[in-house]
């Protein structure tokens, strides 16, 4: 699968906290990146807000605590420590029912040992937050006192649902949102947006758009500025963010499968060129020639309207074919198991241009690694894991994917081994083979720098591990079945000779048996080769008889 490219396209984003990361996030990806900062933090002129809170939480005035930032928890241990005891208030906090949106605040609340009771999934909007509240508490929340940490804005959607429930609310705003201290570089994108001059625009939040469209109003080209992000390629981090722009008549062109920067940049990557063409196209901003005969007018239809569609088509279906059709000619081989095995390192190397890859079979309750894209002889046919083992073992056991795009070695599942250097990637993408429900195998993809696997990455490996399920437990079980039959016809050799010897030197059948191992051990043969020795010498010395005669 060819990696993601921007293709030097321009790409703005309006990002502050994370301005550096996401700028080399985008130059690896072949952009030309543009980073303004669009809002700064600034502190609230009093904390009294948290103070109440606090005082509410240890009177035990409180039911549920929600929690949205993990920032903001950290902001609000600040302020209530300047007047309670932080240890009086995290035992009192652990007393209550504690919802957070999201793994951020979720990670400052297991730092300070906080249970928490329900935790939004992605995309972590208040929708799932209360839907997840809801699955803990029940949709009836008449009587309850609830507390929400808010996070430089209001959510009036959020605070009306538990309103609406019957549950009276505090707010505690521990910080909020402004301006950047300096807007002129805000001003010269808004310009650089209505100009054309920017292609991609990643928004990361509802405030950066709010801030953006502030001080375009203030500029007098509001309506400019939504013309010209309608012919600009418009990506939203999440669904809050896609609301707002919404609200403002502007459609996200996309949205990522995960509400995380690093899967924004990478699957926007993947479409920001194809989606430029056909906007552009669209809004008459491809230089055509002049329309006064029929060539020019069948090259403007087709640019305006079949080009892109035709494009989009051509090149799935190619993929799709080529794909099929590669794992479709590997399944028609009788080939041996390692031969097997190999191929689909092969292949599965080569379609996603990885660093690694490690194929794991299933046999009675071990993972053996069977296949590997590196050579590594000592491990090889040798390293084995428990279900439930290393993310390896935990793939097998639950019949998940697990997809890490960095630091994979410092997920709580990793285990090490000695003389792996792949054990040092970055990215790690481990799926289950299956075969009739059944667990085959794994297989894992790794890379040495981070890498953001998309969905449709993940789903054509995980198609991978279905197709091969069946070729990999056939090849397995054939693998099986000629080494039992060569064990069943090593037993008969063995046999014949212990027999052979027996009777030659007079032995007992359990000092023959010995006679034949240490003559394995001392000339390094295997018992068949010692035994088909033995055997032939026998067959030498009842030919020579016959000969003579």
């Amino acid at each position: 699968m060819p990696q993601a490219s921007f293709q030097g396209l321009r790409v703005l984003a309006l990002e502050n906290r994370r301005a550096n990361e996401i700028a080399r996030l985008i130059e690896t990806y072949g952009g030309a990146p543009t980073v303004t900062p669009a809002m700064r933090e600034v502190p609230l002129a009093s904390n009294q807000e948290a103070l109440l809170f606090a005082a509410a939480l240890l009177r035990g005035e409180l039911d549920l605590v929600i929690f949205l930032t993990g920032a903001g928890i950290r902001t609000l241990m600040n302020s209530v420590e300047t007047q309670y005891d932080r240890e009086e208030f995290l035992a009192a906090l652990r007393q209550v029912k504690v919802a957070a949106r999201g793994p951020k605040p979720s990670s400052v609340l297991k730092e300070f040992q906080i249970p928490i009771t329900a935790t939004a999934p992605e995309p972590c909007t208040w929708r799932e937050l209360m839907e997840s509240i809801e699955s803990a508490v029940g949709k009836d929340m008449r009587g309850m006192r609830i507390a929400v940490q808010e996070y430089g804005a209001p959510n009036p959607e959020l605070l009306a649902e538990l309103e609406e429930r019957g549950a009276s609310v505090m707010r505690v705003p521990v910080y909020q949102w402004a301006l950047p201290e300096d807007v002129a570089q805000l001003r010269e994108t808004v310009h650089d947006i209505v100009e054309r001059r920017v292609d991609v625009v990643l928004f990361m939040s509802a405030v950066q758009i709010v801030h953006l469209c502030q001080i375009a109003e203030q500029m007098r080209c509001l309506d400019s500025l939504y013309a010209g992000l309608r012919a600009t390629v418009v990506l939203s981090i999440g669904p809050s963010t896609s609301d707002e722009l919404r609200r403002r008549g502007l459609e996200p062109d996309m949205e990522p499968s995960h509400p995380k920067m690093g899967f924004l940049v990478n699957e926007a990557a993947q479409c920001a060129a194809e989606l430029l063409a056909a906007k552009r196209a669209e809004h008459g901003l491809i230089k055509m020639p002049k329309t006064g005969n029929v060539i020019a007018r069948a090259v403007q239809n087709f640019v305006h309207e079949a080009a892109p569609a035709l494009l989009r088509k051509t090149k799935k279906e190619t993929t799709d074919i080529e794909f099929l059709h590669a794992i479709g000619s590997r399944m028609a081989d009788a080939d041996p198991f390692h031969a097997v095995l190999e191929q689909i390192v092969d292949f599965v190397s080569t379609l996603f241009s990885c660093d690694s890859c490690f194929i794991y079979v299933l046999e009675q309750d071990r993972l053996v690694l069977r296949a590997s894209k590196n050579p590594h002889a000592d491990v090889v046919d040798h390293l084995g894991l428990r279900l439930g083992q290393g993310i390896t073992g935990w793939v097998g056991q639950h019949r998940e994917p697990v997809v890490i795009p960095a630091n994979a070695l410092k997920d709580p599942r990793f285990k090490t081994f000695k003389n792996l250097p792949e054990d040092l990637f970055e990215a790690f993408l481990s799926v289950p083979i299956l075969c009739r429900g059944k667990l085959v195998g794994v297989i894992n993809v790794q890379h040495r720098q981070p890498y953001y696997h998309t969905p449709r990455e993940v789903q054509t490996i995980s198609t991978i591990g279905f197709l091969v399920g069946g070729e990999i437990e056939m090849a397995r079980l054939e693998s099986e079945k000629n080494s039992l039959s060569e064990q069943l016809e090593t037993r008969k050799l063995v046999e014949r000779a212990k027999g052979i010897l027996q009777r030659d030197l007079g032995l007992t059948e359990e000092q023959a048996y010995k006679t034949m191992q240490k003559e394995s051990r001392q000339r390094r043969k295997s018992m068949r080769d010692i035994s088909e020795a033995v055997i032939l010498s026998e067959e030498l010395r009842r030919d020579q008889p016959a000969r003579k005669a």
